[in-house]
Formats: structure tokens, sequence, C-alpha cells
């Protein structure tokens, strides 16, 4: 199975803000598919860029180092980032390597922020 069909990324905007849904596996050898996105004009456009890893069923460390990269990209732009909950796996992974305290997560993509 190639990296293509290991993680599924849909870019969609909604007004003002660009969503990511990623799902299947974020790992090494899918990882660049994740950062072309977070490179994409269409990305660089939105005011908000949520990063929904409610459909993500598994995470190593250089999926959180694309996170944490996109995190920092969209600071650099003047962009609210935001991520959503992903699964047991995920949610651990963050909680553990402490990932988890330095992005704002939202219950969903369309929450709003405060």
């Amino acid at each position: 199975m190639g990296a293509i069909e290991q993680l599924r990324i849909d870019l969609r905007q909604e007004s003002d803000r660009a969503v990511v849904k990623l799902e299947g596996e974020l790992d090494m050898a899918n990882a660049p598919l994740l950062q072309n996105t977070i490179e994409s004009s269409e990305l660089a456009a939105a005011k908000t860029v949520v990063l929904d890893l409610q459909g993500l069923t598994f995470l190593d460390s250089t999926g959180l180092r694309i996170i944490l990269a996109a995190r920092e990209q969209c600071w650099r732009r003047g962009q609210e980032f935001a991520v959503t909950p992903g699964s047991q796996q995920v949610q651990r992974l963050l909680s553990v390597t402490g990932v988890g305290e330095h992005l704002r997560t939202i219950s969903s993509a369309g929450e709003m922020f405060v």
C-alpha cells in the first residue's frame, strides 16, 4: 500500500476558514503530503486553519513534527490554528509527548473561536 492510500487529505474552505481533514495514518512515509497541503496557496489565504484529526488512526513522531510545523507556519502568516481530537492512539501520543499542550484543540472543525 502506498502513502497516498494510507493518508487521505481533504482540504475545504468554509467562509474564512480552511479545514484540512486527515483520514488514515500520518507517518514518515506520507508526511510530505500534509507538508505540501500546509504550504499551498489555498491554505495561505484563510484566516483560520483547522487540522481535523478525527479520522486519523495513527500518528508517529514525523507526523507530530509536521503538525507543529503547520502551527508555526500559520503563526508566521498571522492565522489562527487549531486541531480537533483524533483517535485514542493519536490523543495519547499528543499527551505523552506534551505536544497537545501547544495546540489549540476544538471539539469539531466547525466550532467557533472565542
